[in-house]
């Protein structure tokens, strides 16, 4: 059993790969999370969908057409349609040949390739309900301490959390704004689940990455990552100002710049 767990060093410092290694290959596939790895990013971060057929498979869209130029969603087609849809159809980057099929994979497949990687898995669909498939996945290949359960969907993360799961899970954004907003001593008596802020720099005009914010999330307990982030000094400062991790679509330029070591 692997004992990698993102609860074994709450405040590390983590490098997500932004749906892979995604601004060089197609996002969200086994090859952008395989050279995300080699470039040396400590987590992937993904997204999940769950086919009419029943199985998670990973996507940032609910339909094929940004990626594949197919006009259909997930949740009406099966794994085995799916299966020729190519998600490198409408990838512009130089290096990868039209004539190259990249397969949409299942978030099994993606924990049985990289047994040693944390993956942070944002649930994006919410109707039909995909929590208990989800959760079916990650615990038949005993998974749960190196997956993280994000959403912004509050109503999918209570669900995951109604259902007993057994590891990480985000902050949705009204868990964040009660945490942050909430008095510090009421905050702690009466706190949110999950364990990670996942948050943009700012929203609505309130600048989040601040020293004061990241120390109040920590106060809390709670870790704090910050999205999207490519330009590696940026990324520097918002580990010297104290954030735990950042999310990456240019894993290349941030692993190689960054004065932070990645995890593993």
């Amino acid at each position: 059993m692997v004992s990698l767990s993102f609860g074994a060093v709450p405040y590390g410092k983590i490098i997500y790969a932004h749906r892979g290694a995604s601004r060089e290959l197609p996002e969200n596939t086994l090859e952008a999370f395989a050279l995300a790895r080699e470039l040396g990013a400590g987590a992937i971060e993904t997204d999940a969908h769950l086919t009419r057929d029943g199985h998670v498979v990973l996507s940032h869209d609910p339909s094929g057409n940004r990626m594949a130029g197919v006009d259909r969603n997930i949740c009406d087609t099966t794994l085995g349609e799916i299966r020729r849809w190519n998600m490198g159809a409408r990838f512009s980057g130089a290096e990868v040949s039209q004539a190259t099929h990249f397969a949409m994979p299942t978030l099994s497949e993606a924990l049985d390739a990289f047994p040693d990687v944390l993956f942070n898995v944002d649930a994006k669909q919410v109707e039909p309900d995909m929590m208990p498939a989800l959760l079916r996945c990650i615990r038949r290949r005993d998974a749960c301490s190196r997956v993280r359960i994000a959403s912004f969907s509050t109503k999918n993360l209570k669900r995951a959390r109604s259902l007993g799961y057994e590891g990480p899970t985000g902050l949705s954004a009204p868990e964040v704004a009660l945490a942050l907003t909430r008095p510090l001593a009421l905050a702690r008596k009466f706190p949110v689940a999950g364990d990670a802020v996942q948050i943009p720099l700012s929203a609505y005009g309130v600048r989040l990455a601040t020293p004061g914010k990241i120390a109040r999330f920590h106060a809390l307990g709670l870790r704090v990552d910050f999205w999207t982030v490519d330009d590696p000094a940026l990324a520097n400062t918002l580990f010297s100002i104290g954030a735990d991790g950042i999310m990456t679509d240019d894993v290349r330029a941030i692993c190689s710049r960054s004065r932070v070591s990645p995890d593993f």
